[in-house]
């Protein structure tokens, strides 16, 4: 979905329609039923069996389905800027190009692994491969836009000059053939992590959340949260807050959930009295976090669970309480700000009852509570969004009235699915490569051993380090691009310094993404405030002070692992505990509202900020400081403040 925003992140196709709209479903068909057929391991019709075996090895079916995905590309988005919906004769040309290349590298699949093609191949192949390496990055730039473009091209470009680097930047010779065959035919890039996920995992989830949207899941959601919340004050800010947080699970894209949600939250919160850059700024937070919140976290779980070597479970369990948290500080702002504005909710027209929402939509749940206990119990994360997807739809068929399944609705299916995979694939080829140069030249591991010793013994320090730099890396990537590139980079840096791994691995990818809401970059801010038609860095302060919560978590989960859910017991309940009332206390101080006390002046902000600092901190004697303040401070408050309902 595409929006007229500053940034190329999260772009979207622009020449879905007429024969290439026809092709797309062909296509996308095509794609989606080789992964099925790979992911359950069938052997339909026996039509593997050109390649002598039941299922298509693993090298031969990456550049099947590179060829599938990454060909459409070309055919999508144009060369520069908007252009008419005729595809120019040269997009027919790589489109073409990229399905035989490669078919070629598919049809040798057995043989490139056999024989080492990336370190000694025949001289067709070595041209191939780079050709390939070329067409990813015009893919890249097309789809990530031009500043992910130079951050590719200077890292695929890496092994030829890594010799005259200094320090931990060496790295060894290697001529144009060797690191084009290492990145086109070798098992660390192009067709590595990155591509591995997205055929084995992010299709059926991709697949999943489109057949919601299709179906009308996106607005059975919003009208769940408005018959939940549209009553209280401020309903349509927390509207915005619970509606974003589970479209953003789902879909992972923090621009296509600003835009989609964004597009009926934003003009409501601003009917009932939220300014504009409060309004954008809210959603543009509450779309950011959307990722960050299980069961799917825009399928990032997924990926992490891969680089640590555990399952989705462990690490789905270990984000809800950071995601929880930050979400509650956005509700309890939300709350305090309308308080302390007088601002009401929807009116009883606007709200629809419950009940009647459920009774509508039911199967949505059910679908989306199937998908979490096949995940979470079962730990089927390959195969449970086929499941989930196949009952949504055939509940939709049955059940769904209005919003009934019908045959345009799964072309509509196909041709969405195959939209957001094909974005997704041209930006993760680039991130392939990313992968592929830090692996071959060890500058990735290097980085890392340069990182600790820097740091030293100062564990504060190294995650100061890695909070800066996962910022900078961050900025202009989406959020699995984000992930993976970050976790090769300073994954091994927090794994080494002796940090709780998922913790380390949960903060990188929190401070990866704060540039979606932080200035100067500030991507899903700039895209609310276009929504909202308010000021872009206004709406970023703005967003930046909602989401200040995000800035301290990722410190605490470390420091602290039983905010993510791993210790005593009781240790977890006592730290949860004091961690929501110092949420809590934060956007009493920030909005300038305290429950049964009313407005708040800056002589009793000050000390609740103080009061939540020292709750925050993981100790008893901390806990016992920050109670008494709280106590004074309320005592004050409400003999300095004319007392009023919560």
């Amino acid at each position: 979905m595409a929006i007229n925003a500053p940034s190329a992140v999260e772009n979207g196709p622009q020449r879905v329609t007429g024969g290439i709209r026809l092709l797309t479903i062909i296509m996308g068909i095509a794609g989606i039923f080789l992964a099925i057929n790979q992911v359950f391991n069938w052997n339909f019709f026996g039509i593997m069996g050109a390649f002598g075996v039941d299922l298509i090895i693993d090298t031969s079916f990456f550049y099947i389905m590179l060829g599938t995905f990454l060909s459409m590309v070309f055919l999508f988005y144009p060369i520069a800027g908007s252009v008419s919906d005729r595809v120019p004769w040269y997009d027919w040309l790589l489109f073409a190009t990229t399905i035989l290349c490669a078919g070629y590298m598919a049809y040798h699949g057995q043989t490139i692994i056999q024989e080492g093609w990336d370190l000694l191949a025949p001289a067709e192949a070595t041209v191939i491969a780079g050709v390939i390496c070329l067409l990813c990055l015009e893919a890249v730039r097309r789809v990530g836009g031009w500043i992910l473009f130079g951050v590719c091209l200077f890292f695929f470009l890496y092994p030829l000059f890594a010799e005259y680097m200094p320090g931990f930047l060496w790295g060894p010779e290697s001529a144009v053939e060797e690191f084009v065959r290492q990145h086109a035919l070798g098992t660390e890039s192009i067709i590595g992590l990155p591509m591995r996920v997205v055929t084995r995992l992010l299709i059926g989830f991709l697949l999943f959340g489109s057949a919601l949207v299709i179906t009308g899941g996106g607005e059975f959601f919003m009208a769940f949260a408005t018959a939940l919340m549209g009553k209280s004050r401020g309903g349509p800010a927390k509207v915005a807050i619970v509606s974003s947080g589970f479209f953003g699970s789902l879909s992972g894209s923090v621009i296509s959930n600003v835009v989609t949600t964004g597009q009926i939250t934003i003009p409501t919160m601003k009917r009932t009295g939220y300014p504009p850059t409060y309004a954008g700024a809210v959603e543009a937070c509450a779309s950011t976090g959307g990722a960050l919140m299980p069961p799917v976290m825009g399928a990032v779980a997924f990926i992490m669970a891969e680089f640590l070597n555990v399952s989705y479970a462990t690490v789905v369990i270990a984000a809800l309480v950071p995601a929880l948290l930050f979400y509650l500080a956005l509700l309890l702002q939300a709350d305090n700000y309308a308080a302390r504005n007088g601002l009401k909710g929807q009116s009883a027209e606007e709200i629809p009852r419950l009940w009647d929402v459920i009774k509508s939509g039911w199967y949505y749940l059910f679908s989306l509570l199937m998908l979490i206990y096949m995940l979470v119990f079962m730990r089927i994360e390959a195969h449970a969004p086929y499941y989930a997807t196949a009952v949504l739809l055939v509940s939709s068929a049955i059940f769904g009235g209005e919003r009934r399944l019908r045959l345009s609705s799964l072309i509509a299916l196909v041709v969405d699915a195959t939209k957001n995979i094909v974005n997704i694939v041209g930006i993760l080829v680039g991130i392939g490569l990313i992968v592929g140069a830090l692996s071959y030249t060890g500058v990735g591991p290097a980085f890392s051993f340069e990182l600790l010793q820097f740091a030293g013994d100062e564990v504060i320090l190294l995650l100061i380090l890695g909070a800066i730099t996962s910022f900078i890396l961050g900025m202009g990537m989406t959020v699995s691009a984000c992930y993976i590139f970050l976790a090769i980079v300073m994954g091994q840096a927090v794994a080494d310094a002796g940090l709780h791994p998922i913790a380390g691995h949960l903060f990188i990818l929190y401070w990866g993404m704060m540039s979606y809401i932080t200035p100067p970059v500030a991507v899903a801010a700039v895209a609310a405030a276009t929504v909202a038609g308010a000021h872009p860095m206004r709406t970023g302060v703005m967003s930046m002070r909602l989401g200040i919560i995000l800035f301290i978590l990722p410190f605490l989960f470390v420091l602290n692992p039983t905010l993510i859910l791993d210790g005593d017991p009781l240790a977890i309940v006592h730290d949860v505990t004091t961690a929501v009332i110092a949420v809590w206390l934060l956007a009493s101080a920030f909005e300038g509202w305290l429950y049964w006390v009313g407005r708040i002046d800056w002589g009793v902000r000050v000390p609740l900020l103080a009061a939540a600092g020292v709750l925050l901190y993981p100790d008893t004697n901390s806990d016992l400081i920050g109670a008494s303040v709280l106590a004074a401070t309320y005592a004050y408050a409400l003999l300095v403040c004319k007392p009023k309902a919560a």
